[in-house]
C-alpha cells in the first residue's frame, strides 16, 4: 500500500497587503462550518491564491489531515482523481473508494483547488467526495459550480481609494489597483530602471488608459505592458527562461531544469536573479519558479517553445529520479496529454510505463 505523499502547499504570503480584514472574515466563516465549499472568484491577478494560501496556513493546526494544494486549471475529472490519488497514496490506478478510505484515514483536511477552469470536471470531483471530511477552496475567475459558497475577491484597498504600493501610489488609479501590474511597477521603479514619470509616458503611449475588447480574463493591458517594457531590457538567457516558464503546462519548475531547459548554462544564475529583480517569477516553493496567469499570457505572446523538450526533460528526470513525483506531478500529467495529442504511439508506451511504475 502506498503513504501518503508529503504535503504540498505554498509557503505563507509574505504580505498581504490590504486583505487582513478579508482573511479574519474567511477563517471565522470556515472554523464556524466545517467542513465547507468556498470559491475565491475574481479577475486574474486580484489576489485569489494569496488568499487561499494565507487561508490554508491560518487554519493548518486545526486540521489533522493537513492543508493541501492542487493547480488544476483544465484538467479534466479522471485527471484530478488520477492527481489526489498519487498525492495521498490511494494506489496504483485511479479508484475513488481508494481515494475516499485514503481521506478517512488522514483526517479532516483542506484541499485548495488553485486556477480552476473546468466547471464539469471540479462538480465532478467534488460532488463524488461530497461525504468527506474535506474543506475546499477553489480559486477562480469564474466558477458555475452549484453546492459552493461564492466569495468575492476584487483588488485590495480599491474601496477605500488606497494604494497597496505606496512607491507607485500615482500609478494606482491608471493600473485600475491589479494588485499583479502594481507589484511589476513597484519593482521597476525600486530597481532604479525608472522613475514614476518615465514609466507613466510609457503605459499611456501604450494605451493602458483605453477601452479596449481582450481576449480573456488574463489578457491584461497594463499587465502586458509592463512585461513588455521589462522584456526589451533582459539578456538572452532571461527571455528564455521566460518562454519555459510560460509555455511549461507543469505548475512550477526548479532553478537546475529551468536553466537546462532555456539552455541558459553560465548565465543561469544573473538570468535568474534579473526575473526577481524585477518580480517577473513567483516563487511557490523555494527554489521553484513559475509566472502569475496575467503574465504567462504576455510572455506567450511574444515567445514559442517546443513542447516536445518538456516531454523529453521530465520523464527522463521521472525515470531515473522517482521520489521527485511529488513535486513533478503535473508535469507527468502533461507528458501524459503530450503523448495523447500528439499520438505518438513510442510516447504513450514510455510514459504509461512511467505512471505505472511510479504508482507502485
Amino acid at each position: 500500500m502506498m503513504t501518503a505523499s508529503p504535503h504540498v502547499f505554498p509557503p505563507p504570503p509574505r504580505s498581504l497587503r490590504g486583505r487582513r480584514r478579508e482573511l479574519a472574515t474567511l477563517t471565522a466563516a470556515l472554523r464556524a462550518s466545517r467542513p465547507a465549499r468556498i470559491a475565491l472568484v475574481g479577475t486574474g491577478g486580484s489576489g485569489k491564491s494569496t488568499l487561499a494560501c494565507a487561508l490554508g496556513h491560518r487554519l493548518a493546526r486545526e486540521l489533522p489531515g493537513g492543508i493541501h494544494w492542487f493547480r488544476v486549471g483544465a484538467w479534466d475529472a479522471r485527471t484530478l482523481l488520477g492527481m489526489l490519488s498519487l498525492r495521498f497514496g490511494a494506489g496504483p490506478s485511479p479508484s475513488l473508494p481508494a481515494l475516499r478510505r485514503r481521506l478517512r484515514a488522514l483526517g479532516e483536511m483542506l484541499i485548495v483547488l488553485d486556477n480552476h477552469e473546468h466547471d464539469r470536471a471540479v462538480a465532478e470531483l467534488l460532488d463524488d467526495l461530497r461525504d468527506e471530511a474535506i474543506t475546499w477552496v477553489i480559486t477562480a475567475r469564474r466558477c458555475l459550480v452549484a453546492g459552493v459558497s461564492i466569495f468575492p475577491v476584487i483588488a485590495p484597498l480599491v474601496t477605500s481609494g488606497q494604494s497597496p504600493f505606496p512607491a507607485v501610489a500615482s500609478l494606482t488609479r491608471l493600473l485600475r489597483w491589479n494588485p499583479v501590474s502594481l507589484e511589476l511597477a513597484d519593482a521597476i521603479v525600486g530597481s532604479g530602471a525608472a522613475d514614476v514619470d518615465e514609466l507613466r509616458r510609457w503605459l499611456v503611449a501604450g494605451g493602458v488608459d483605453r477601452v479596449q475588447v481582450i481576449d480573456h480574463e488574463d489578457d491584461l493591458p497594463e499587465v502586458g505592458l509592463l512585461v513588455a517594457w521589462t522584456f526589451r531590457g533582459l539578456a538572452p538567457a532571461a527571455r528564455r527562461m521566460l518562454a519555459v516558464l510560460a509555455h511549461s503546462n507543469g505548475d512550477h519548475i526548479d532553478a537546475a531544469s529551468l536553466a537546462e531547459l532555456a539552455r541558459a548554462g553560465r548565465g543561469a544564475d544573473d538570468a535568474l536573479a534579473s526575473l526577481r529583480r524585477f518580480r517577473l517569477v513567483q516563487e511557490p516553493f523555494a527554489g521553484r519558479f513559475a509566472l502569475h496567469a496575467t503574465v504567462r499570457h504576455a510572455v506567450l505572446k511574444r515567445t514559442q517553445f517546443d513542447q516536445r523538450r518538456f516531454f523529453e526533460h521530465y520523464v527522463a528526470l521521472l525515470e531515473r529520479s522517482p521520489e521527485r513525483l511529488d513535486l513533478e506531478q503535473t508535469h507527468l500529467f502533461a507528458a501524459m496529454d503530450y503523448a495523447h495529442d500528439t499520438g505518438s504511439v513510442a510516447a504513450s508506451i514510455r510514459v504509461s510505463e512511467l505512471f505505472s511504475r511510479l504508482s507502485l
